[in-house]
């Protein structure tokens, strides 16, 4: 039997949660048709189609709605963030042998209509439908601080600028408004052209990125020196929480970004391989994660009545970047499986300090924010992985060497073990069933 979903001219983003009254959850994704001679149940009269699956990878329960989403044979194929599991999303079929539960969604008339087993429908009533965000706060307006007023708009490269070229020119844009809106624009021009007869050129080796990207009108202090925030108790601690954070955000568009152009010329030990086009595009889309990271904390700072720039910042994330500047299993390690995964296990309890504090507008950012990082600390394991499996090393104690040479103090717990097991990283990486759960490091 069929429950609507709502109205062609309701249902006009790219992808959508459905929950259901059973509890289940699905994936509406609307697309544009790929073979329009031919007008299919699920595709409208303008040539859009619509295809529906369970919200949860059945691999471990990853996020199907921040999926990647490709063209394969003819059918649209996701990819879940969390370890790259492919579905077509029409039969559900898996490259790697496991399947996905689809539904079937027939267009009638103007309604999008939802095919559910019938045995469950009488009792089956759609609780509410909540579109997935991508959306980047670009700011469109003249601040009322005088540092923010009438920025420039971000210089655009041309058709013919590689990726190198582009995350040359990005990491030494000193403007935070500029940063994100070309972070955000090279990501979609890097996915809309891979999937056309012309990709965008890499530019291996053709780009130089400064030792350090510049800032503006922020006054910067060692991390040591750095302003205390406080618990969350107060809008003042709050502000300065989310002004820490969005500093955070800010130098990890950076690191995204250096990541692509710094080692664009890497080969691993042995067979001498090049990095893959995905490792580009991984790392792009963990840089346009962050540039919305930091464009959501900082609109939220300023309905706060503050602005970013209000308080003063450190460089420390950029510390551990020139120190693994030379080598890119180092700055996998600690960028992305020492300081991200950090992040997931103090996430939790900022979220929780929001929430008890009443922020009910902060809470949903950071919780955007926390399962984002997830998949980025996938990408970060994904990418040791393949580089170990290369060159016939084991990545753990790869990772574990490195933490040993470039990080100062112990990885300290308490471990958010099932947000880190999400992202691949299993005990071994980080437990070495020391006293009060810390790994053991040299100073």
């Amino acid at each position: 039997m069929l429950i609507s979903l709502g109205t062609l001219s309701l249902l006009t983003q790219t992808r959508y949660v459905v929950h259901l009254s059973d509890g289940k959850r699905l994936v509406l994704f609307r697309l544009p048709a790929i073979d329009t001679s031919t007008r299919k149940a699920n595709e409208t009269y303008n040539g859009w189609s619509y295809y529906a699956m369970e919200a949860e990878c059945p691999h471990a329960g990853g996020p199907m709605a921040e999926s990647s989403v490709d063209i394969e044979d003819s059918a649209y194929v996701v990819s879940c963030p969390w370890h790259a599991y492919d579905f077509n999303v029409e039969t559900g079929e898996s490259s790697v042998g496991i399947k996905a539960c689809t539904f079937p969604i027939k267009i009638r008339g103007e309604e999008v209509m939802l095919e559910y087993p019938s045995e469950t429908i009488n009792t089956i009533k759609i609780a509410r439908i909540e579109p997935v965000s991508e959306k980047v706060e670009l700011k469109r307006y003249a601040s009322s601080a005088s540092i923010l007023e009438n920025t420039p708009g971000a210089r655009y490269l041309d058709d013919n600028a590689s990726v190198c070229e582009w995350a040359a020119h990005i990491l030494n844009t000193a403007n935070p408004e500029q940063k994100i809106d070309l972070t955000t624009r090279l990501f979609s021009l890097f996915v809309a052209r891979e999937a056309s007869p012309s990709p965008m050129n890499l530019g291996r080796g053709i780009a130089t990125p400064p030792d350090q990207p510049p800032r503006e009108s922020l006054v910067e202090v060692q991390p040591w020196d750095a302003p205390k925030t406080g618990r969350a108790g107060s809008a003042k601690s709050r502000i300065a929480m989310l002004h820490a954070l969005a500093n955070i955000e800010l130098w990890a568009i950076d690191l995204a970004i250096d990541i692509c152009v710094r080692f664009a010329m890497f080969r691993t030990e042995g067979n001498k391989k090049e990095l893959p086009r995905a490792f580009f595009h991984d790392w792009l889309k963990v840089a346009s994660d962050e540039a919305k990271h930091f464009s959501l904390l900082r609109t939220r700072i300023e309905q706060m009545g503050s602005y970013f720039g209000a308080l003063p910042v450190h460089h420390g994330l950029w510390l551990s970047a020139t120190e693994t500047a030379y080598n890119l299993r180092s700055r996998i390690s600690i960028i992305a499986l020492v300081h991200e995964a950090r992040g997931l296990d103090v996430n939790p309890m900022t979220i929780e300090k929001f929430r008890k504090a009443g922020d009910k507008q902060s809470v949903p950012v950071l919780e955007i924010i926390h399962n984002d990082e997830i998949t980025h600390v996938t990408t970060g394991h994904r990418w040791l992985t393949w580089i170990c499996e290369q060159e016939g090393t084991d990545p753990v104690q790869v990772f574990r060497n490195n933490v040993q040479k470039h990080f100062r103090g112990p990885i300290r717990g308490p471990f958010n073990e099932e947000a880190r097991m999400q992202a691949g990283m299993d005990r071994r990486w980080y437990d070495n069933h020391g006293a009060h759960g810390d790994m053991a490091v040299a100073s």
